[in-house]
């Protein structure tokens, strides 16, 4: 049986020697143009040589890896267990910077949560799920979409309320509320230490999150191709820290990752049952069947794109079917939030109405009262969003890559929402690398998207305790969303020109495209067919020191 990838030995070229000539002159002298079969799944793109981020890092090290160097053959450090230990290191970082929110102060032999002071805002370490224990009424034994309470009573404010969240976040916090009985339980008898009841809440939510994910970043590492350390940019991701703990996001982008990673291997039912629960447990997963859809069209394989949907949709029913059926209600409370809420302030909505004084679509709003126009451009703009997406899937010359247009899709839907929670951001970091391997522009968005959570916690403390003025986190905002603006029009200009695109140039066609890799095109609109694997990029062979020829991807164009 011969080695797995990973430990095959491997004879890379040589670095391409620097030039005064053309971009195109260097290719030409580095080496002649081999034929695509000559390409193996162990070759590797180096990225001390093609990433200048990659080649100055590896400076303190030694430099750029040598001619002679030989990969892949350690007994236990590959690039998938590096890149889970940094994101191990990253997500230990998150839990730092949300663990002062859950420490506690003494008061008359009782312990209590220590948010004086607006402790949360000021150590900038707010989470939500540490007010969700008691919000959702989790201490007091409430299960999910049965129990209700009642908010502002007596007020003109009153409100029915229930869980909040769709059917499997809202079954992850109720699970994590009895294991934290167990655990205090227990407790009691010092077998475990004890704390309060809201902390170990939120511990054990944290694990969980950050099993997520590990999840998330080992499904990218196998889903990178002949680019494994690509992926190692979500590892490291500042928005982790930042936001991993920040919400429940995590087991959605869990299990839309794996949900590609079970296309790209060919299985669609299994696929479509993975982004059947990442859309049960948030909505974002769910829009990846689009354009997947709108691929399977243009490669002829239709069929397989509606068994992914329909198991998609069979998995989100059987999630939701038996709380729907058992208390209608509270199943509905999902959905009547999110048509009730006005725009938040992360939404170009409120930017706009903010430093203009427009007011709104809808005008002045009283409580409960639905933001119908609000909801209905919204919807439109995405919906015109998404019919751009597929012209752009059915048009291009190149049929493009599922992790480009789900990009496309997924950063639509926040961009013209008028929900942007600051964990959404998230939902953009696995697609972000699968679909846009560029180094620098990457950590450039995602330092800019983290950072935005500083003037959003002064904001929230307010002038009056010496926070700031809505002016410096809108203005923030608007920054985040032209960084996302300018990573959509980098993937459609790669997508109008393949020969710039990465991934391609590393001689894959599509490492997430499953049946649609290397698949001739059968719809193409305003353009002639063209075969799925057409106008493939330069590669170079070189020859090895035991004199054996190996294939490695050409260095970018410089730009």
């Amino acid at each position: 049986m011969s080695n797995p990838p990973e430990r095959r030995q491997q004879h890379p070229p040589a670095p391409p020697e620097r030039s005064s000539g053309s971009g195109a002159g260097q290719r030409r002298a580095a080496g002649a143009r081999v034929d695509q079969d000559t390409l193996t799944p162990s070759t590797r793109v180096v990225p001390s040589w093609t990433e200048p981020l990659a080649r100055r890092a590896a400076a303190p090290f030694g430099g750029p890896l040598g001619r002679h160097a030989v990969i892949g053959r350690h007994w236990f450090w590959s690039p998938l267990r590096v890149g889970l230990l940094l994101a191990i290191v990253i997500l230990c970082l998150g839990w730092g910077t949300k663990a002062a929110c859950i420490q506690q102060f003494v008061q008359d032999g009782e312990a209590f949560l220590d948010w004086r002071g607006n402790r949360q805002y000021v150590a900038m370490c707010y989470s939500d799920i540490v007010p969700l224990y008691t919000a959702e009424h989790l201490d007091q034994g409430a299960f999910p979409y049965r129990d209700s309470w009642t908010e502002n009573a007596g007020t003109p404010d009153e409100q029915v309320r229930y869980m909040e969240y769709p059917v499997l976040t809202g079954m992850f916090q109720w699970v994590n509320a009895k294991l934290t009985d167990a655990w205090l339980s227990v407790a009691e008898s010092g077998l475990l230490p004890a704390a309060l009841p809201v902390a170990v809440f939120f511990n054990l939510s944290v694990l969980w999150l950050a099993v997520g994910w590990l999840v998330t970043v080992w499904a990218l590492f196998l889903l990178s191709g002949r680019r494994p350390w690509d992926a190692a940019i979500a590892a490291l991701s500042p928005l982790v820290i930042v936001h991993a703990f920040t919400n429940f996001d995590t087991l959605a982008t869990a299990f839309a990752t794996a949900g590609l990673l079970a296309w790209a291997r060919r299985r669609p039912v299994l696929a479509g049952v993975l982004i059947g629960l990442g859309g049960a447990a948030k909505l974002y997963p769910l829009f990846l069947l689009g354009p997947l859809l709108v691929l399977c069209l243009r490669a002829g394989r239709v069929g397989d794109g509606l068994r992914a949907t329909l198991a998609a949709g069979a998995a989100w029913l059987a999630i939701n079917a038996p709380i729907w059926l058992l208390y209608p209600e509270g199943w509905r409370e999902f959905f009547r939030l999110n048509t009730e809420r006005p725009a938040d302030p992360d939404s170009l909505y409120n930017v706009v109405s903010y430093f203009t004084g427009w007011a709104g679509f809808d005008g002045p709003l009283s409580p409960g009262e639905a933001p119908l126009v609000l909801n209905l451009v919204s919807l439109l703009l995405f919906l015109a969003c998404c019919a751009g997406v597929a012209w752009v899937a059915l048009s291009a010359s190149r049929r493009p890559r599922l992790a480009q247009l789900a990009f496309l899709a997924v950063a639509a839907f926040l961009l013209t929402n008028k929900v942007w929670s600051p964990q959404y951001s998230l939902w953009l970091v696995p697609l972000a690398v699968l679909a846009l391997p560029r180094w620098r522009v990457l950590l450039a968005w995602m330092t800019v998207d983290a950072l935005v959570w500083v003037p959003r916690m002064f904001f929230y403390l307010g002038v009056d305790d010496k926070g700031l003025p809505p002016d410096w986190f809108l203005g923030m905002v608007v920054l985040r969303d032209l960084a996302v603006v300018g990573l959509c029009v980098l993937v459609l200009w790669e997508i109008y020109r393949p020969t710039r695109d990465r991934v391609r140039s590393a001689g894959d066609d599509d490492p997430t495209g499953g049946v649609l890799a290397d698949a001739p095109d059968v719809v193409v609109l305003g353009r002639r067919r063209r075969g799925g694997g057409a106008d493939r990029p330069d590669t170079m062979r070189s020859v090895g020191g035991d004199g054996k020829s190996d294939v490695a991807v050409m260095p970018p164009r410089p730009e």
